[in-house]
């Protein structure tokens, strides 16, 4: 693939992820190498990786994710929920929202959970941009070096719902916080393209909030 072609082209999977095959640890390490070139705040490199493999620590991850969905989908604001008065857009919205509702129940037999982590001594009350920033380049970087080898990830966040319970099942210390859960798996098929998305200059500003030109 181009670069192009891996950026416009890695989407969130959540059905076809082949949950019967197993990932190589060796293939995680080589996504996680290429992760850990990321930009980070000075520089510190203050991420941690938990990679989850055993069956019991998935299965109580994947728990605290049902119940999570289980609750979002229950919400105003779950995605298959939203823009349902724009035709252009409902469809779209109710097909993740159904993709949620199915990777909900079966987080658990995913067969390799990351969880990207940031060391960090107290979350400033303030500015946060500084450290979120120092770890979702890397994660999203994860992310991309695992499609170009063939596996399928999603970005979910819902466990952090419970993350004091998941930091306990993960053994976490209390200065290292979580920032997402990415399900990593092989999938299925093989087509893979944009999204729909809202056009450019409905969302663009010159300079100033409004301008257009």
């Amino acid at each position: 693939m181009t670069p192009d072609e891996l950026l416009t082209t890695t989407r969130s999977v959540r059905r076809r992820l082949d949950l019967t095959r197993p990932v190589p640890i060796d293939l995680v390490r080589a996504c996680l190498e290429i992760a850990i070139q990321a930009p980070s705040g000075s520089n510190r490199q203050a991420w941690q990786w938990l990679v989850v493999t055993d069956p019991d620590q998935r299965a109580a991850l994947g728990e605290l994710y049902r119940r999570a969905v289980d609750s979002y989908l229950e919400s105003a604001s779950a995605a298959g929920k939203l823009f349902q008065d724009e035709p252009g857009r409902a469809g779209v919205q109710e097909r993740v929202g159904d993709s949620v509702a199915y990777l909900g129940p079966r987080m658990g037999q995913v067969p390799v959970l990351v969880v990207p982590c940031i060391q960090v001594a107290e979350l400033p009350p303030g500015n946060q941009a500084g450290v979120w920033g120092s770890i979702l380049p890397a994660a999203w970087s994860y992310m991309l070096a695992a499609r170009s080898r063939g596996l399928g990830t999603a970005w979910t966040t819902l466990h952090l719902t419970y993350e004091e319970e998941a930091a306990e099942i993960l053994g976490l210390p209390r200065d290292v916080r979580q920032a997402a859960l990415i399900p990593t798996a092989y999938y299925t098929g093989s087509t893979f393209k944009p999204a729909a998305r809202v056009p450019l200059d409905q969302v663009l500003h010159l300079d100033r909030w409004g301008s257009r030109d």
